[in-house]
This record gives structure tokens, C-alpha cells and sequence, in this order.
């Protein structure tokens, strides 16, 4: 049998290829305006139009992380226990309620699905972090709108904001992602299966209840 490797159309951040072992497969593109649909897509993934009022568009560069500190929400100072990394991420949500998620490549870490983020660069801001790790993971652009909470992990302590998608394509993933989804938060619970990713839904959950007490 001839062996036909699939590689991520990114390459790595040393120009290299990147080989998917078990390439996820796309699902109910066709579903997407669907608020009870989950929705996969994949590298190259053939999907245009809106959704939720903003369109669904490869950006022709990256966002300019540089503005993300104009975003009007208070939080709390971020203090970095001992031993631990600096890190930071978002929770980007949609107006229907559906959550967006990625797949690491190969299974990077253990995750099958989780929440984009990633460490902090020297010189980079938490929020301008989150909005790049967004970018480079999912292919989405985002606005933080929130802070959701801080989360102890195996190295690193993580920022997680609530975001708001504004413009990209989720089919433009970066070599970290093999697919990208959009799911209900039912969905969600099932489909992040670490203790650390279930906190950050926990903490949302808790977000959107005491929201709507207000």
C-alpha cells in the first residue's frame, strides 16, 4: 500500500512542513448558520458568506495586536505564581452561543480539542498575546471584551479573556491547528476533556449566569 502523507498547507515557524498523522475531516459546513449545528472545519476548508453578521474572510495579514490595549474593560492585576510561565488566551464566543475551539496538530499536549492561547513573548501584553494566539491557531480575528479569570497549568499560568469574533476565516488555521470548531457550549463540555479546559467553561458558565442575574 502506498503511503500518501498529509501535510498542514503552513509551514512551522522554522519554515519546516508539518505532517498530520490522522487529519481530522470537515463537518456540516453546510450547517453553519445552524445555532444547534457543530460545525468542523478544516485547512483549506470551502466555506464563505456571514455568520452572525460578520463575514467569514482570509485577512490579508495578521491583526495588529499593538491595539489591543484600547479594549474598554477592567481587570484585576495578573500576578505569576512562582515556577510558572506567563500565558494567555480567549474564549471566543459567538452571538448565537456556539464556542470556538481548536484542534492542536497531532494531538499536541494531550489536547484532542481546547481553547486557543499561548505564552507571552518578552515585550507582548497579555491581551495583544491572546488576540495573536487566536490568530495564529484559529484564523479568526478577535476583540477581547472581558477578563474571564486565571488558570494554573501544568507550566503556565493563563489569562483568559471573553472575545468577540470581528473578522478571519477559520479555514486559515496556522500549522499549530489540524481543524478548528464551532460548537454549543453542550458540545463544548464534551469535547474538552482536560480538568484545565473544563475550569475556563466552568468560569464562562458562571460569566454568562451571573450576566443575566444582573
Amino acid at each position: 500500500m502506498t503511503d500518501n502523507p498529509i501535510y498542514h498547507p503552513q509551514p512551522d515557524d522554522d519554515g519546516r512542513r508539518v505532517r498530520l498523522h490522522a487529519p481530522s475531516c470537515a463537518a456540516n459546513l453546510h450547517a453553519l448558520a445552524d445555532p444547534d449545528a457543530a460545525v468542523t472545519f478544516v485547512p483549506d476548508s470551502a466555506c464563505a458568506g456571514m455568520l452572525n453578521g460578520v463575514a467569514l474572510a482570509p485577512c490579508a495579514r495578521p491583526p495588529d495586536v499593538a491595539g489591543a490595549e484600547i479594549f474598554d474593560f477592567a481587570e484585576p492585576p495578573y500576578v505569576l505564581p512562582p515556577g510558572r510561565q506567563a500565558a494567555a488566551g480567549a474564549v471566543v464566543r459567538e452571538p448565537d452561543g456556539r464556542l470556538w475551539l481548536v484542534a492542536p496538530s497531532n494531538g499536541f499536549g494531550g489536547y484532542t480539542a481546547t481553547f486557543p492561547k499561548g505564552r507571552v513573548e518578552p515585550g507582548m501584553s497579555l491581551r495583544a498575546t491572546a488576540v495573536r494566539e487566536v490568530w495564529e491557531e484559529s484564523g479568526l480575528h478577535v476583540e477581547p471584551t472581558a477578563w474571564l479569570g486565571d488558570f494554573a497549568r501544568t507550566l503556565t499560568y493563563t489569562r483568559f479573556y471573553l472575545a468577540r469574533r470581528i473578522g478571519g476565516h477559520p479555514a486559515h488555521m496556522g500549522w499549530e491547528s489540524q481543524a478548528v470548531h464551532l460548537v454549543p457550549p453542550d458540545a463544548a463540555r464534551r469535547l474538552l476533556h482536560r480538568e484545565t479546559d473544563q475550569a475556563v467553561l466552568a468560569a464562562l458558565f458562571d460569566a454568562a449566569q451571573s450576566a443575566a442575574r444582573r
